[in-house]
């Protein structure tokens, strides 16, 4: 026999800790090597951590709520022989993921004994609380959207709702009145201040000014919304990639003309070929890797006064998930992807974000991110670094616009795709003339896209 710790795993690059939501386990349950043994958050993802061991849970060492650091231990496990134990480190665990149990093994689980939707429904809506993976996809399977969601009774810890509470719900849904989001609004009525007299402006002008203060009292028809676990982290890490690096954007105008003809010509073919959507974000990822090959000093990142060069051309690209907020999930060795390859892999991480089944594996190694602003309508944007790469590059929208063309037999006026390419770099590294022929170099390859290219 032999006691072992179990460490808190590192889930992607740049994260140093993990906040442990749920343990699976408990003192003295009998565990299996990959057995999930909790539920850990960083600011990246959501992921049920694998027991490295087989045994018997002896201590658990950092209870729930708790945040600990990558390294540090967070169980201890009786294992059988010393000989036995797997070695333990630190490095990203893949994320496994109880929403692939079949719809009628999970139905065979469940067996609610309340059916009155009065008593599986809340007076008032629950804003901010947490729900599990599993959950979340439950709900965008029936349908069930944030406002109506939050109104459902919770009989997990702090009220967090369950797969059977879920389940329980939806076999009454159809009594329920739709449940929609409603926002109030009323006027305020503000007193009137009167303008102070020519004594008053002399004697209070020498006076010092009053420090603002942030405001304690509402009136009218407000409501207070509490910060999500997941928005207080994202607001954390922005707020530190600003005060770390020295934000600069240069913007260029490409004309994507040939690019979104190719792509038009093809859609359909390789639709029925590799049984997937071809898009525009995958040509526009080949023209970024082209452009880091012939500017390298674009994929670095900085520690210290150490600059660190990146061999593997890493692509991380942010995807909008089902809550609204982004993550950037990882298209690893993009330079070693034809379009075939980049295109499956865009799909494939971009269909795992939103289903809410992106591994920590998915989201670490990134060297260089690209955020498609396009999608919401956007012309242009200043996206905030993906710390620790030192750049950024957002995609507008692809808009017709009548622009000039040059031809043999002089210019022309004719209409155009063209989009706005926003590159933001770290001004620490990257000088305003290499961030500047980055970006030039990215629409080049965009404008110069053989449109008579196979696939």
């Amino acid at each position: 026999m032999a006691i072992v710790d179990m460490l808190m795993p590192r889930m992607g690059e740049s994260v140093f800790e993990g906040n442990i939501i749920k343990w699976l386990k408990d003192v003295g349950d009998k565990i299996d090597e990959d057995e999930s043994l909790l539920e850990v958050a960083t600011d990246k993802v959501d992921t049920e951590i694998p027991s490295p061991y087989s045994g018997v849970v002896v201590e658990i060492l950092a209870q729930e709520g708790d945040t600990v650091e990558v390294g540090k231990p967070i169980m201890r496990i009786e294992t059988a022989q010393v000989e036995d134990i797997p070695s333990q480190d630190v490095t990203p665990v893949q994320e496994t993921s109880t929403a692939s149990v079949p719809d009628v093994e999970i139905k065979e689980l469940v067996s609610p004994t309340v059916t009155t939707p009065s008593d599986l429904l809340l007076a008032e809506p629950v804003r901010g609380r947490f729900y599990s993976p599993l959950v979340m996809n439950i709900s965008r399977k029936e349908g069930i959207e944030m406002p109506e969601l939050e109104r459902v009774k919770g009989t997990g810890k702090d009220g967090r709702v369950t797969k059977k509470d879920l389940f329980s719900y939806i076999e009454v849904r159809g009594q329920v009145k739709p449940i929609k989001e409603q926002v109030v609004v009323k006027e305020v009525s503000v007193p009137k201040v009167e303008k102070a007299t020519p004594i008053e402006q002399q004697v209070f002008s020498k006076e010092p000014k009053p420090v603002s203060k942030p405001a304690t009292s509402f009136s009218g028809e407000t409501e207070i919304i509490e910060m999500t676990r997941m928005r207080k982290l994202i607001a954390e890490r922005m707020l530190e990639s600003k005060q770390t690096s020295a934000h600069v954007t240069s913007f260029v105008e490409a004309d994507v003309t040939n690019v979104v003809f190719w792509r038009h010509k093809w859609k359909k073919h390789f639709k029925e070929k590799e049984d997937t959507i071809l898009t525009l974000t995958p040509l526009f990822i080949e023209a970024v890797v082209k452009a880091i090959k012939d500017y390298p000093m674009i994929n670095v990142s900085v520690d210290g006064d150490r600059i660190i060069l990146k061999k593997d051309i890493n692509i991380s690209l942010a995807v909008a998930l089902p809550s609204g907020n982004l993550i950037t999930p990882v298209i690893k060795h993009a330079d070693q992807l034809n379009i075939v390859g980049l295109t499956k892999q865009v799909n494939v991480v971009a269909k795992k974000a939103r289903e809410n089944k992106l591994g920590p594996d998915d989201l670490s190694d990134g060297t260089y991110t690209v955020s498609n602003m396009g999608s919401f309508g956007n012309v242009m944007g200043t996206p905030i670094i993906n710390q620790p790469q030192v750049g950024i590059l957002a995609l507008g929208a692809v808009v017709k616009k009548p622009a000039v063309i040059e031809t043999e037999y002089g210019d022309t006026i004719g209409i155009r795709h063209m989009m706005m390419l926003s590159h933001t770099y770290d001004h620490r590294v990257v000088d305003g003339a290499l961030g500047g022929m980055f970006v030039r170099r990215v629409a080049d390859y965009l404008e110069k896209f053989d449109p008579n290219r196979p696939i």
